[in-house]
């Protein structure tokens, strides 16, 4: 286990090493950039916007294939060829996520939910499997008798939509809510004042336009 560990950040290393051999032209975001095709190993990966090519990546699918994304990381690893021609695997479980069509998806918690608003603070939703103990009789009863009911479960599980915001600087995911919104805006002063400044239910009503208008005056710079 830790032996993978290392091969895979040797090779997230080299890979991000070729990335940033040429000079890197940052632009302003807006919504008509596209980030590059391709399985997004780490999330430096995403910042420097140089993917593994799906070319690289060994597979008998067509890399114009609809199902590609799909097929190709719903397997437990995935193979690909290095710079230097040397092929690798990787555990599907450890990739950050990918991009299709210019548009950014995320893994977590085994599936991959799009970035539907990216800038300096980004916010997606994305389904979460949530354990709740359960409360149940032992016991049942059939007619005469009660019978010891060995099978109960002692927990159950359900899925739910729940909302993020990501911190395009680290990379760092956090629950929307408004203290983790406020740390975020830490980084400008009088944005953060202003939104200390107001009450809870204010804070909870405006934590979006919050974001926006921190994007605005802090621009996300990514690579053309």
């Amino acid at each position: 286990m830790l032996k993978s560990f290392f091969v895979f950040v040797a090779i997230v290393g080299q890979l991000n090493a070729s990335a940033q051999k040429d000079s890197v032209v940052k632009v302003p975001y807006n919504s008509d950039f596209k980030f590059k095709e391709g399985i997004y190993l780490t999330f430096d990966q995403v910042k420097n916007n140089s993917p593994l090519p799906k070319t690289r990546i060994i597979t008998s699918l067509d890399a114009e294939d609809s199902r590609f994304y799909e097929v190709v990381l719903d397997e437990k690893n995935i193979s690909f060829y290095d710079d230097l021609g040397m092929k690798r695997d990787v555990p599907v479980k450890r990739i950050w996520g990918y991009s299709r069509n210019g548009i950014l998806y995320l893994r977590m918690n085994d599936t991959y939910n799009r970035i539907t608003y990216i800038g300096s603070i980004c916010h997606f939703t994305a389904t979460i499997t949530v354990y709740q103990p359960s409360y149940y009789d032992p016991y049942y009863y059939n007619s005469n008798y009660y019978y010891r009911n060995w099978n109960a479960p002692s927990q159950t599980s359900s899925s739910q939509m729940k909302q993020f915001i990501m911190d395009f600087e680290t990379g760092k995911i956090l629950d929307y809510e408004e203290d983790n919104l406020e740390l975020l805006l830490m980084r400008d002063p009088a944005l953060h004042d202003e939104y200390a400044a107001l009450s809870k239910k204010k804070k909870e009503q405006m934590k979006f336009f919050y974001i926006r208008k921190f994007n605005e005056r802090n621009p996300l710079m990514v690579p053309n």
